[in-house]
C-alpha cells in the first residue's frame, strides 16, 4: 500500500518485551523459537552518518528488551565501535551539513542545532528551545545558518551570534489594511477627536515603520496573508530573499473518521480512537503556493493554470459511463457531483503535511527554485521552475501516467551550476535519472530496464551515487555515473545493499547492506569502488549457528505473456518424487513491495517459518507478483482497476511451476499473507476455489471502498467515480464463492486496515451459510503486531490450519 505505511504493512514489529532465548542451533525449529522476541536474533545497524571531521560513524541499534534506541561510534578504519553513554551522547555529532567552504557545519542534536567551525572543532549552541528545530542549512554567502521550527524560518548570524525570524507569517487580514465603511467615514467626517485619533495613530505607525527599516537588528515585521488558507509547508531561499509556502483551505472538512475500539485497556473501560477517513469521503485538500517577497513584504499567488494538461480530463470516458448509468437510474443530483472540474486540483509532492518537506527545492545559491506537483487525480506531476519577474510557474517537465504516478522515484534537485535540474522519471516504463537545463531539451544520464533511486549528487558536483538493480531485479548495489553524463559503473558488490552515506570529503562511502539471514550492517569503502571493510557484526551466536535454507530465486514463467514472475523458494535438498509433496504459496503485503531480494526481509519472521515448513515436509514459494516494486512502471501498473486479477495469474502460474518441478501434489497446495497479501489469499480463494486447499488472511482488506485515499484512490480512483473498479477488486464481492478452508486473522486496534473488514466478510460467510471458515481476533494488536505471545498465537493456528488441511490423506499414502 502506499510508500508512507509501508513498514506497517510489512508487519514489522518493535519489540518492547524481553528477549526469550531460544536455542535455535542447529537443531529442529519450533513456534516458540522462531516467533519469540526477535532480540535473540540480533540488531539491525541503523541511520548511520558521518562526523563532522569524517574521522568517525556514528549508528543506532535498538537495545535488547527495549524499543530505546543507543547511539555508537566507529573508527572506520580500526573497525572499533563504541556504545556511547548520555554524557559522551551529548557531545556526539548530529548528522551534518557543510557551508560552500567547509569551513562550517551544523546539525541537529536532540531538536537544537549546533553550529562547529571545522578547523578547530568549536561548537556552538544555536538553540535551547523545547520545540523541535530541523533541517539546518547554510545561506548562499556562508555568513548565515538558516534553520526550521515547524513551518517557521530562522536565521542565526554566524558573526554576531543572533538568530532572528526570517519572516513572521500570520494568516489572517492585515488590520491595518481594513478601510472604514460609509458608516465610519461618516463618523471622521463629523468627530474632529476621532480624526485626531486616527493621525496620531497613523503618525506613530509610520515612525515606527521608518525605525524598524532603519535597524537591522530588529525582527521582521508580520506578514499577513489572508484569512482563506493554513500553512501546510515553508520554504526559505538560501539567500533570504523568497520564501515559498504551501496552503491548503482553512478548516477543510476531512470527512467521517471511522473509529477503532480498544477493549484492554489500562483504565479497564473499553475506549474509542479515530482512525482515517474511506476513500472517496473526502479526497484529500487541494493546495496552493504563494511566493513571498521578504525584502519587500509582499506575497504573490503562484497560478497553477499554465501547466501542461492541468485542464484535461484523464478520466473522461470512466465519468461519461458512470454519470450517465446514474442519470438512468434517477441520481441526477450523484451524477452532478461528479461533474469534470474546469482545471484539476494539486498538491506538492512529499510536502510537510505528506512527510516532511522536499517538494520544493532550492538551488544553492537561491536564485532558482523547483516544485514538484502531483494531479489530486494522481494521473499527472510536474516539475516547474518560478519566474520572479512574472510571479508565476514555468513548467520544465510534466509526467503523465494513465493509472497513476509512483509514490517513489520523485527525487528532485539542481546540479552545482543552480541553472540545471535533476530529477527522476518513469517515462521509459522504468525509473532513471534525467538532467534539464532551464527551458532547455532532458537528457538521460542513465537509461536501461532497471530501477535507479536514492540519488546524491557529490559535494562537488561531479558524480551521481545510486542504487540500482542492474544486474539483476533482486540484486542491489552502489553505482555512479558522471552528473554531466557518462558510463554508469558499479561501486559496490554486496546485492543486498540497503543505503549507503557519502563522506564530508567525498571520498569514502558508509554502506547499509544485509543478506537473507545477515541484519543490516555497516562497512566503508572507497567512494570509486574497490573492497569493503565491515566495521559491525551485530547478530546473536543463536541465530547464526542454525543451519537456514538459503532461499533459491527462480524465475517462474508467465503463462499470460507477462514475462518472468522472480520467486524464492524453500525447499529440501532430497530427490523430488513426483506429485508427493504439499505447498505453501507467501503473498507478501503492500502490494507495492519487493521481497525476492538478496537482502534481509522484513518478514523475517514468515522466513524463519518456511524453514519450520520444510522440516515438516512442506516446500514454499514466495512470489513478486504483479504490482511488486522493483519490476518497472508496466508490472507496478498491472493491478490497475482490476486489484487482484494479474496477481492472481502469476500465483496460479506460481502453483504450476511448484507441480511441474518441485513435485508438489495440486490438491495440497495451501496460501497465506498479511495485508495485501490477506487481500490476495482471499481473492484466490474466492476467484479460484479449488486451487487452493486452505489459505490464512492476516489483516485483509476486504472491501477497498472502506480502506484509506491516498493509497486506493491511485488504483481504483474514487468509488463514486468509478464504482466498477471496486466492485472488481473486493474480496466481499465474491464471499459466495468460498469452497476451500480459510483463516482469517486481525488485530482488533488495526487502525490501517481496520478490523471492521474481516468482521463484515465473517459476516458475510454465515449469510451464505459457509464452512470451514473461522476468525481469529487479537485485543492487544494493530495492524504490525508486535507482541510475541500474539505471533505465537497467529501462527500456531496457521500450522494447524496447513497441517489439517495440506497433509497426505491416509489413502493416499497407501
Amino acid at each position: 500500500m502506499r510508500r508512507m505505511l509501508f513498514a506497517g504493512l510489512a508487519a514489522l514489529a518493535a519489540l518492547p518485551a524481553a528477549a526469550l532465548s531460544p536455542s535455535a542451533t542447529g537443531g529442529k525449529l519450533d513456534l516458540e523459537t522462531i516467533m519469540a522476541n526477535p532480540d535473540w536474533i540480533g540488531a539491525a545497524v541503523e541511520s548511520p552518518y558521518w562526523s563532522v571531521d569524517g574521522r568517525s560513524l556514528y549508528y543506532s541499534l535498538k537495545r535488547d528488551g527495549s524499543k530505546v534506541r543507543d547511539l555508537y561510534r566507529v573508527d572506520p578504519a580500526s573497525g572499533q565501535s563504541t556504545k556511547l553513554d548520555a554524557a559522551a551522547v551529548a557531545q556526539a555529532d548530529g548528522a551534518p551539513v557543510f557551508d560552500r567552504s567547509h569551513r562550517h557545519a551544523a546539525f541537529v542534536r536532540h531538536g537544537d542545532v549546533f553550529l562547529v567551525d571545522v578547523g578547530s572543532g568549536r561548537r556552538v549552541q544555536v538553540t535551547r528551545s523545547t520545540d523541535e528545530e530541523s533541517s539546518p542549512r547554510f545561506s548562499s554567502d556562508d555568513r548565515s545558518l538558516q534553520y526550521r521550527q515547524g513551518n517557521n524560518w530562522f536565521v542565526y548570524d554566524i558573526a554576531g551570534g543572533v538568530s532572528a525570524p526570517a519572516a513572521v507569517l500570520r494568516f489572517v487580514d492585515d488590520p491595518q489594511a481594513k478601510q472604514p465603511d460609509a458608516l465610519g467615514r461618516q463618523q471622521l467626517d463629523l468627530f474632529n477627536a476621532l480624526r485626531q485619533n486616527k493621525s496620531d495613530k497613523d503618525a506613530q505607525r509610520a515612525n515606527d515603520d521608518a525605525l524598524a527599516a532603519a535597524d537591522p537588528g530588529r525582527a521582521p515585521k508580520p506578514i499577513f496573508l489572508g484569512e482563506g488558507g493554513e500553512p501546510v509547508d515553508t520554504e526559505l531561499s538560501p539567500d533570504g530573499r523568497w520564501m515559498l509556502v504551501v496552503t491548503k483551505p482553512k478548516d477543510f472538512k476531512k470527512g467521517k473518521e471511522p473509529e477503532v475500539t480498544h477493549y484492554v485497556t489500562d483504565s479497564g473501560y473499553a475506549e474509542q480512537q479515530e482512525t482515517r477517513t474511506y476513500v472517496g469521503r473526502n479526497a484529500a485538500a487541494p493546495q496552493s503556493l504563494l511566493l513571498i517577497d521578504l525584502k519587500a513584504a509582499k506575497f504573490y499567488p503562484l497560478k497553477t493554470d499554465s501547466l501542461p494538461g492541468i485542464k484535461d480530463d484523464p478520466l473522461k470516458d470512466i465519468r461519461s459511463k458512470t454519470v450517465a448509468a446514474l442519470e438512468k437510474a434517477g441520481k441526477a443530483d450523484e451524477a452532478k457531483a461528479l461533474k469534470a472540474p474546469d482545471q484539476r486540483s494539486v498538491r506538492i509532492i512529499s510536502s510537510a503535511e505528506d512527510g516532511g518537506g522536499g517538494g520544493i527545492v532550492w538551488s544553492d545559491d537561491g536564485q532558482n527554485v523547483a516544485v514538484q506537483l502531483r494531479a489530486i487525480d494522481n494521473k499527472d506531476r510536474w516539475i516547474a521552475s518560478v519566474d520572479f519577474d512574472r510571479h508565476a510557474l514555468v513548467n520544465q517537465h510534466r509526467l503523465t501516467d494513465n493509472a497513476w504516478i509512483n509514490w517513489n522515484f520523485n527525487d528532485f534537485g539542481w546540479l552545482k551550476d543552480g541553472r540545471t535540474l535533476w530529477y527522476l522519471s518513469e517515462e521509459t516504463g522504468y525509473s532513471q535519472l534525467y538532467s534539464k537545463s532551464l527551458g532547455g531539451k532532458p537528457r538521460a544520464l542513465t537509461s536501461g530496464k532497471f530501477e535507479v533511486s536514492h540519488p546524491l549528487l557529490s559535494d562537488d558536483g561531479q558524480w551521481f551515487y545510486t542504487r540500482t538493480n542492474q544486474v539483476a531485479p533482486y540484486s542491489y548495489d552502489v553505482y555512479r555515473v558522471p552528473s554531466g553524463g557518462g558510463e554508469l559503473s558499479r561501486v559496490t558488490q554486496f546485492q543486498g545493499m540497503n543505503d549507503f552515506v557519502l563522506s564530508p570529503d567525498g571520498r569514502q562511502l558508509a554502506l547499509l547492506h544485509s543478506s537473507p539471514y545477515r541484519l543490516a550492517q555497516l562497512a566503508v569503502q572507497d567512494a570509486a569502488g574497490g573492497a569493503a571493510r565491515e566495521l559491525t557484526n551485530t547478530m546473536k551466536p543463536e541465530f547464526t549457528a542454525h543451519a537456514w535454507i538459503a532461499p533459491q530465486i527462480v524465475g517462474v514463467p508467465s503463462s499470460h505473456a507477462a514475462g518472468t514472475v522472480w520467486a524464492k523458494y524453500y525447499g529440501p535438498s532430497d530427490p523430488v518424487v513426483a506429485a508427493s509433496r504439499p505447498a505453501v504459496i507467501f503473498v507478501h503485503g503492500a502490494g507495492y513491495l519487493q521481497n525476492v531480494t538478496l537482502s534481509y526481509s522484513n518478514y523475517f519472521r514468515e522466513q524463519m517459518f518456511h524453514n519450520l515448513l520444510v522440516q515438516q515436509g512442506f516446500v514454499v514459494l514466495d512470489m513478486d507478483y504483479r504490482a511488486s516494486d522493483g519490476y518497472g512502471r508496466d508490472w507496478r501498473t498491472a493491478i490497475y482497476r482490476q486489484m487482484g486479477h494479474p496477481e492472481l495469474e502469476d500465483l496460479l502460474d506460481g502453483k504450476a511451476w511448484l507441480v511441474k518441478n518441485q513435485g508438489v501434489d495440486p490438491r495440497r497446495v495451501g496460501m497465506y499473507g498479511g495485508s495485501y497479501g490477506g487481500f490476495m489469499t482471499l481473492m484466490s480463494l474466492l476467484r479460484a476455489p479449488g486451487e487452493f486447499a486452505a489459505g490464512a488472511a492476516l489483516r485483509p482488506v476486504t472491501d477497498w471502498v472502506t480502506y484509506n485515499h491516498e493509497y486506493t484512490s491511485n488504483i481504483l480512483n474514487d468509488p463514486q467515480l468509478d464504482p466498477e473498479a471496486y466492485a472488481t477488486s473486493s474480496p466481499i464481492e465474491y464471499a459466495d464463492k468460498l469452497q476451500d478452508a480459510l483463516l482469517i486473522q486481525h488485530g482488533l486496534i488495526d487502525d490501517n486496515v481496520l478490523a471492521s473488514d474481516s468482521i463484515r466478510m465473517y459476516q458475510r460467510f454465515i449469510e451464505l451459510h459457509k464452512n470451514n471458515f473461522w476468525l481469529s481476533l487479537y485485543p492487544m494488536e494493530r495492524h504490525g503486531f508486535v507482541h510475541p505471545d500474539s505471533w505465537h498465537d497467529e501462527y500456531r493456528r496457521i500450522d494447524e490450519l496447513f497441517q489439517t488441511w495440506l497433509r497426505p490423506t491416509p489413502s493416499a499414502t497407501n
